[in-house]
């Protein structure tokens, strides 16, 4: 337990991770892929060690059903379980004949996750059926996949503003899904509206209501920014289960990232998530997970971004130098990330002398104050060091007396 966390809050031991990188973060605007960088992605987050990967929707389009018919053949998970995800059967239907149902079954996974409404207005302006309708299509649905002898987990959809609005039958239709059997009940803020304390107050009433024999899990979305702060109330109100995406992709403004949720949950609440021994996995999966969805990472983004331990103001510099965690909240290797000095006009003598280091460059203090002093003038005039060390390197040689001899006649 953190000294932030109130006394009354009991954090668990244990969080489960579930990824839903392969259907919620290709909704991203931008993002398009094929079946072979959905297998690639998913060997990356076994590797990782995600206890979850939601490899689509089966039946919903050519693509995912390609991808379950491959997966089982050519790739072998050795962490994670492969969960397939669909919906509750239709209004006034069977699910014995229901063609959702029955694609799940199909995909072959020995895991399902189905989602269902929970807000009543849903319910009767969306479906345009009964509350008590909508309650028995998640009963239906999760006892038929229970009998069928998979693991059920139930996404509620809209809970948090169902929950606020109507929270009698959002709970019915909760009570609904755990009495035929769901392993985990998951609850979504699917417009992504809901701020960290309606979350944790909210898990909380639902972790009350059902007490420790139920699975409460979140899935949250960042519209108001707040995706991983909601995901981490929601674990302090209880929730043993969270899910999202590799670097937050998903529609709209993305969804919870998991880069960073796993990471601010193991080293800043001493909660378990994927294996200890796999955290530095954590930047390297970032990175080649952004390399195959063919979108530019983030670089400023917590954890694992190139410029999450990038240090440019001199006096950080030096500081650092002598104590590296006097600027840095986490060792950056603990998280597979490093340490880096940005020179600029901004640079003092430690950032140079470490430049020169790397370099094998034996500087005075004269030398180097001299270097400064010509970094910050030619930065004046307009030149960018920054983001060119061949420049750097080349300013630090000729301080040195070195002349490139390029060729002679």
């Amino acid at each position: 337990m953190s000294d932030s966390t109130p006394a009354d809050v009991a954090l668990p031991d244990v969080v489960e991770v579930f990824d839903t990188t392969l259907r919620d973060g290709s909704q991203l605007e931008g993002i398009s892929l094929t079946v072979d960088d959905k297998l690639r992605i998913a060997e990356q987050l076994d590797w990782l060690g995600v206890d979850y990967i939601e490899g689509g929707w089966p039946g919903a389009n050519p693509k995912d059903d390609e991808f379950f018919r491959r997966v089982h053949s050519e790739l072998t998970l050795d962490t994670s379980t492969l969960v397939a995800f669909g919906s509750t059967r239709r209004k006034a239907g069977k699910v014995d004949s229901d063609d959702t149902l029955r694609h799940l079954l199909e995909a072959d996974t020995a895991t399902v996750c189905i989602v269902g409404k929970t807000w009543d207005y849903h319910v009767t302006a969306a479906l345009e059926t009964t509350l008590d309708e909508g309650v028995a299509m998640v009963a239906d649905s999760v006892a038929f996949l229970r009998g069928q002898g998979r693991e059920v987990l139930f996404d509620a959809e809209h809970f948090f503003d169902g929950y606020k609005r109507n929270p009698e039958f959002s709970l019915r239709v909760l009570e609904g899904a755990v009495e035929k059997g769901a392993s985990t009940l998951v609850l979504c803020d699917t417009n992504g509206g809901s701020l960290p304390h309606e979350v944790e107050r909210i898990v909380a009433d639902v972790a009350r209501y059902f007490g420790a024999d139920v699975r409460i899990g979140v899935h949250t979305h960042d519209d108001t920014g707040c995706g991983v702060a909601n995901a981490l109330a929601g674990v302090r109100g209880g929730a043993t289960h969270v899910q999202g995406t590799v670097n937050g992709y998903g529609e709209r403004t993305g969804n919870c990232n998991l880069t960073t949720v796993i990471a601010n949950l193991a080293l800043k609440m001493g909660v378990q998530t994927i294996p200890t021994d796999r955290m530095e996995r954590l930047t390297p999966v970032s990175h080649h997970v952004a390399e195959l969805v063919n979108m530019p990472l983030n670089p400023q983004q917590p954890y694992v971004g190139t410029s999450a331990f990038a240090h440019k103001a001199g006096l950080h510099v030096s500081a650092i130098v002598r104590r590296p965690d006097a600027y840095e909240h986490v060792p950056p290797d603990a998280v597979g990330n490093g340490t880096r000095f940005v020179v600029s006009e901004l640079a003092g003598k430690s950032t140079l002398q470490l430049k020169a280091k790397e370099l094998g460059l034996a500087l005075d203090g004269p030398t180097l104050s001299e270097v400064v002093d010509e970094l910050k003038r030619l930065e004046h005039e307009g030149y960018h060091f920054e983001a060119a060390d061949g420049s750097l390197e080349l300013l630090l040689r000729r301080a040195t007396g070195w002349e490139q001899d390029f060729f002679r006649m």
